[in-house]
């Protein structure tokens, strides 16, 4: 496989007077590309097992130990037994973000667990007959192949809120062996490992809005009313609370709740945790909000409507990789980023045009970056502010978490493990660039940067972005942003303005 690991190392870092970081600034220095190994399907049980350990391929692609099989499978199979298990759903996410299943029945779970479950690859890259000069399939794969579903079984929950039923989150791979280059949890696992052979690691959690409405009213083939969107907090406590515990019985924390903006649109928030787990949090609330919502007869929505926002903030931090230190917080009790941190912003400043491209991957998301804006522009700047709520990077450095940047230019419908991948895809570019000289917030209230950072209104100019980004292209994979953006530019070819309301609800409840 063609190596399609995160940017070039440019520039060394500055020394900070610790050694502890000093050492850390080496090690990052020396970080070179890998050449990955490729998992290899196997037919034996003693020869495979999927778990969440740290693999040997550099790539976050997981290599199975006997051991570890046997120990999840034994405890796995005494929860299907506990909860008279009948099926279990092997879920993969599409690039939208949205869940693709195959429901096994339990008694081949273990089976399934072997060989993997086959999908037709279309289910995950929604794009109809692409055409042979817009994306480059790998070796004898093709968009009409069947993909291979992998479960990685640290993932196994049962499902609170369907019967007899637990689900698995699955990594894709090709019929040949090989990773499925355009699988966004792929992408995001191959940039937490970057990170981590740079000797640091990732502590994030995911802020979501989304809406509860009514049962809707068809009134024609292109319209719905929605007559009682109204729902919020303490009206309607029972559903909250099988979601929230729900939520807590499939691994994924929830730290508080709350009514938002409108009637009817609320607020999540997760514990952070490392590495994959703040994107396996959000990707399962998106599925789990919407089959609550349907047993007390409304639907949930993560689509943004014209007028008002639904964000998907993505709130982070730098630590070492044993997971101990903060490396964003000063220890001079001053609240302001360390160069560490303050590299890191950079690199998300540098590249916020492409940032905002998947993480506001539709027409009506871009819509709340000139909300404040009177002025017909093509697009707005970047801002980022110290405890702001308004800026697109806000620096919070008050409570218990310490030291943390919100990326909040995200929208609740961008695909999480995309928003994670970006994210450190590009703060790594930041802490390996000295493209920009980093001032303290008391010698000025910006960054110098060589060049501005503007975020583009349209769509189309976001995708020129993302195209036109080396940095992001080759952390991301060429593959992947061929298919993004080929994606994106069918949709945008096929779009009815008067019916994308519509057709977004319909996709994404």
């Amino acid at each position: 496989m063609n190596n399609e690991n995160s940017c070039d190392m440019k520039h060394s870092l500055r020394d900070e007077g610790n050694e502890t970081e000093a050492t850390r600034m080496s090690k990052l220095r020396r970080t070179r590309k890998k050449v990955t190994k490729q998992p290899v399907f196997s037919t034996e049980v003693g020869e495979m097992d999927i778990s969440n350990s740290k693999d040997n391929t550099g790539d976050g692609t997981q290599i199975p130990t006997t051991p570890h099989l046997s120990s999840r499978m034994k405890h796995i199979k005494q929860e299907m037994a506990k909860n008279h298990l009948q099926f279990v759903r092997f879920e993969a996410t599409d690039l939208h973000g949205v869940s693709r299943s195959k429901s096994i029945p339990a008694q081949f779970f273990q089976e399934k667990v072997i060989h993997g479950v086959c999908m037709p690859r279309g289910y995950l890259e929604l794009i109809p007959n692409p055409k042979d000069d817009e994306v480059d399939h790998i070796r004898a794969t093709c968009f009409n192949s069947d993909i291979v579903l992998m479960p990685e079984l640290s993932t196994f929950r049962v499902l609170p809120w369907a019967e007899r039923t637990a689900r698995v989150i699955c990594d894709t791979f090709t019929v040949t062996g090989e990773p499925l280059l355009t699988s966004p949890r792929y992408i995001a696992k191959r940039q937490l490992s970057q990170l981590q052979d740079s000797g640091f690691s990732l502590l994030s959690a995911f802020i979501y809005d989304f809406c509860i409405f009514a049962v809707p009213e068809i009134i024609n083939s292109k319209t719905i009313s929605f007559p009682a969107s109204t729902l919020l907090n303490n009206h309607d406590q029972p559903f909250i609370q099988e979601l929230v515990d729900g939520l807590y019985h499939t691994g994924a924390n929830v730290e508080s709740f709350s009514s938002s903006t409108r009637p009817g649109q609320m607020e999540i928030c997760f514990l952070p945790e490392f590495g994959i787990s703040a994107a396996d949090n959000a990707f399962t609330l998106r599925t789990g909000v919407k089959e609550v919502a349907r047993k007390y007869n409304y639907i949930a929505s993560f689509f943004i409507e014209t007028g008002f926002c639904n964000s998907g903030i993505l709130s982070h931090s730098l630590w070492d990789v044993e997971g101990k230190t903060n490396m964003f917080c000063s220890n001079s009790g001053i609240e302001e980023l360390t160069i560490t941190g303050k590299k890191w912003l950079a690199g998300l400043l540098k590249h916020s045009a492409a940032l905002s491209c998947l993480m506001a991957p539709a027409v009506s998301c871009r819509k709340r970056y000139s909300k404040e804006s009177k002025d017909l522009k093509e697009s707005v700047p970047t801002t980022w502010g110290y405890n702001d709520n308004s800026c697109a990077f806000n620096i919070k450095c008050h409570g218990e978490k310490g030291t943390r940047i919100e990326n909040k230019l995200g929208s609740a419908t961008a695909n999480p493990y995309l928003v994670l991948a970006a994210t450190v895809a590009a703060g790594l570019d930041g802490l390996q660039s000295s493209d920009g000289v980093l001032a303290g917030p008391h010698d000025s209230t910006d960054f110098y940067q060589a060049k501005s950072s503007e975020i583009p209104l349209k769509l189309e100019d976001a995708l020129v972005a993302l195209e036109e980004d080396q940095c992001l292209r080759q952390a991301l994979g060429e593959t992947f942003i061929r298919y993004f953006v080929a994606m994106k530019k069918y949709e945008l070819e096929n779009e009815e303005t008067d019916a994308e309301r519509n057709k977004f609800l319909e996709y994404f409840i």
